[in-house]
């Protein structure tokens, strides 16, 4: 039986206080193995004598949560681990970005999400189709994208053949692959726009820095069209 699996992560709460809201979603045949990959990493982070957390682009980047105690090196040090294993990873993405002023509502944007991945499903529908059972993986934070999600890979595809659980992060590695695309296509958009923050310039370097050592590696697991 072949299986797919759709990783799905946000940036931006659902209210209006942030500019932009991204949605992630990462693709994976389930008969391409990723254990490997991540045992390499895990062990690369034991020979570091760097700890093995959950990766969490944002509070890395700010020094939050579990990654207070760090120093900007080591945080340094483990977002470069951890974009080594995503270019080893046999997975693919797309991302999905809004500026929230061209939605009125809520209801506006959850619409758009849920149109936007309707047409990912069908631009790949052959894709989709090859596989018995597809996996859909999401923590349940944000009803909205819950509700996008759930609304249009079940409007494209059949009910019978979709599995919901629950992707958090501290769970699936790929849930946290998810996390760290939909930061770096964020920041490539603010880049772009001149929006850039120091915390971004401090971790990334300028734009020529960001797009080599990080746009353009994530960039080549995007699901290409068909």
């Amino acid at each position: 039986m072949a299986d797919v699996s759709i990783f799905a992560d946000e940036s931006g709460e659902q209210g209006f206080q942030s500019k932009y809201y991204a949605l992630t979603l990462v693709f994976h045949d389930q008969s391409d193995p990723v254990i490997p990959v991540f045992e390499a990493y895990e062990q690369l982070l034991r020979n570091a004598g760097l700890p093995d957390i959950p990766m969490h682009a944002s509070p890395l980047l700010n020094g939050h949560d579990d990654y207070q105690r760090l120093s900007i090196s080591q945080r340094k040090r483990l977002l470069a681990y951890f974009m080594s294993t995503l270019r080893k990873l046999p997975a693919q993405y797309v991302t999905l970005i809004y500026r929230k002023a061209d939605c009125a509502t809520l209801e506006q944007l959850g619409a758009r999400i849920k149109r936007d991945v309707v047409n990912i499903v069908f631009d790949h529908l052959a894709l989709f189709q090859s596989f018995d059972v597809i996996k859909v993986y999401y923590d349940g934070g944000q009803s909205l994208i819950t509700q996008a999600i759930h609304g249009a890979v079940e409007y494209a595809l059949s009910k019978q053949a979709i599995v919901y659980r629950k992707g958090s992060p501290t769970d699936y590695r790929l849930a946290q692959i998810a996390d760290l695309i939909c930061t770096i296509e964020l920041t490539a958009l603010k880049y772009e726009n001149h929006e850039q923050t120091a915390t971004d310039e401090r971790f990334f370097g300028p734009l020529g820095n960001f797009r080599k050592n990080f746009l353009k590696k994530v960039r080549k697991h995007q699901l290409t069209a068909q």
